[in-house]
């Protein structure tokens, strides 16, 4: 007689997986921007000069960036396969949005890299700042792909998230409101503090997407 084995059911190991990497993306850039030694609105020589200067936090900033880049999609899609479910066409809007600019993540950062090995090697700081200040046109390209996807994809991701009712109105909230605030601290204000206060928001809104995920049936979150 033959007998047929029932494949393991690795739902529960995936419901975890997606929960705790749903922070995690966030949280690394709320504590990037945060840590970073220039602002935003710096001109290139002293954005240059201030990571020159603080080698090691830079590194620790280009940790965190990797640790970004490996995470924020997963957790984005996450928030949208609950969300798709009663609001597909904003979710899928949402999505087109924000995970292009996501992936869009490692270009720009790639000047900071530059900057930090050129630094470190005891490049001449005028020398690397011609260099840092000469940018490809897909540079550009990707930083207002990053700027465009991540804000308004991030408030259309809210958004989807107060509607489908998958979480708490807190945490669909302080998803929706948590890039705006960013935009502010990063270009109005230069406040890395309040930048810190709109990362964690969508940290903080996640992390309750990843706890309705956690207590979900394993039926509901993905047939079997």
């Amino acid at each position: 007689m033959t007998t047929t084995k029932t494949p393991a059911d690795v739902r529960p190991a995936w419901r975890w997986t997606e929960a705790l990497i749903l922070p995690i993306g966030p949280a690394a850039v709320a504590l990037l921007r945060y840590l970073l030694p220039y602002n935003t609105t710096d001109d290139v020589p002293t954005i240059v000069h201030k990571i020159i200067g603080n080698l090691d936090r830079s590194s620790l900033i280009l940790w965190l960036a990797y640790i970004a880049i490996l995470t924020l999609v997963p957790g984005a899609y996450a928030v949208g396969r609950l969300t798709r479910r009663r609001t597909p066409w904003l979710t899928g809007v949402a999505l087109l949005l924000v995970i292009p600019g996501y992936l869009s993540l490692p270009w720009t950062a790639s000047s900071d890299a530059f900057t930090w090995s050129a630094g470190t090697a005891g490049l001449d700081p005028a020398a690397i700042t011609r260099a840092a200040d000469v940018t490809h046109g897909s540079m550009n390209v990707a930083g207002a792909v990053f700027v465009i996807g991540h804000v308004v994809g991030t408030i259309l991701l809210g958004i989807a998230m107060w509607r489908s009712h998958i979480v708490a109105r807190w945490a669909a909230l302080a998803v929706t409101v948590s890039q705006p605030i960013h935009f502010i601290a990063a270009v109005i204000v230069s406040s890395h503090t309040l930048d810190l206060i709109g990362w964690g928001l969508q940290a903080a809104g996640f992390a309750a997407v990843g706890w309705a995920i956690l207590r979900m049936p394993n039926d509901e979150w993905q047939l079997p």
